[in-house]
């Protein structure tokens, strides 16, 4: 089948101008062939250090997931991404709907570790991350649920193709300037390879739609601005790794397109730690403090945050 990821630059927090943007590129793929659509994380908001994003959250059937909806109805498509949404408890949520060719929602997957900042934004979930259709099981992977083991665990040998997205930031070039350069080309290089690297250990092609562009914000703890871009890279790859489509950041809006055939291949052992992949010293030291930081902004904003799948003693292990 043919399948598109797409790739937008949006404005943050203008929902109504990012919903048109995904809405004119996925009328694009759709007229390109494709009867798979995936949209980024965070498809309707971008995703940055700001507590207006949390606040301007939808409910779980808001414009957003109309969106998905009315663009599967329109073109006979599998439609699926990622946004935030305040559910019934009062709870934020990273949650990526799966539309079906008649519009009606097929399932639902909330991110289960917000990375960093995201933090300040929602809390995780705990499903498994699997969606069942009539004819084949989806997977759900988002941004750095490519990057953990727990992700490959819950995936491997239980479906036959893998749909997610990216909101995925840049390093900036602090001083020391050519060490933080070196540090934004390996990053860089994780971002765009992710999908890729992360297909053998669940035996399955995927399908990743992306950010690119520039966003900037308050950086945490810190009286700084964060300036910086998203790393984009749009991709689809075959269950063994293979790049069969990739739209870098540079090419800016618009889709990869391959097609893929869903199926379930015997999957690389995942390593043993809580990480496929190394993050590097600024993502990991990052992920430790802007996660407390984060959880205190979420809980001062008058939501006692539930327990997260992650564990500190794990994360300290690894």
């Amino acid at each position: 089948m043919k399948v598109a990821a797409l790739q937008i630059e949006a404005e943050l927090g203008d929902v109504e101008q990012n919903l048109a943007r995904n809405e004119q590129q996925a009328d694009a793929a759709a007229a390109a062939g494709a009867s798979w659509i995936v949209l980024p994380e965070f498809f309707s908001t971008g995703v940055a250090n700001l507590a207006e994003l949390r606040e301007g959250a939808c409910a779980p059937d808001g414009p957003p997931t109309q969106l998905l909806r009315d663009l599967a109805r329109r073109h006979g498509a599998h439609v699926g991404g990622s946004t935030l949404v305040r559910d019934g408890d009062g709870h934020v949520r990273n949650a990526f709907f799966l539309a079906g060719p008649d519009g009606e929602l097929l399932g639902r997957h909330d991110k289960d570790i917000p990375t960093m900042w995201e933090n300040a934004l929602y809390v995780g979930g705990s499903d498994a991350g699997r969606i069942e259709l009539a004819d084949m099981t989806v997977g759900v992977a988002l941004c750095w649920e490519l990057m953990r083991t727990g992700t490959a665990r819950r995936l491997a040998g239980r479906v036959d193709l893998v749909l997610g997205g990216s909101g995925w930031w840049s390093i900036p070039r602090w001083p020391p300037r050519r060490l933080t350069a070196l540090m934004q080309a390996r990053n860089h290089e994780r971002a765009v390879r992710a999908a890729a690297r992360f297909a053998p250990y669940v035996g399955a092609p995927v399908v990743h739609a992306a950010h690119a562009g520039g966003l900037q914000c308050p950086f945490p703890l810190l009286p700084i601005t964060y300036r910086g871009h998203y790393e984009g890279g749009a991709s689809i790859c075959a269950a063994d790794g293979t790049l069969l489509a990739l739209r870098s950041r540079d090419q800016g809006p618009g889709f990869a397109l391959a097609e893929v055939t869903p199926c379930r291949r015997p999957a690389r052992p995942a390593p043993s730690g809580f990480w496929l992949q190394e993050r590097g010293a600024i993502a990991a030291a990052c992920w430790t403090y802007q996660k407390a930081c984060g959880r205190r902004q979420y809980r001062r904003a008058g939501i006692a945050a539930p327990a997260s799948p992650d564990s500190s003693r794990t994360e300290a292990r690894t």
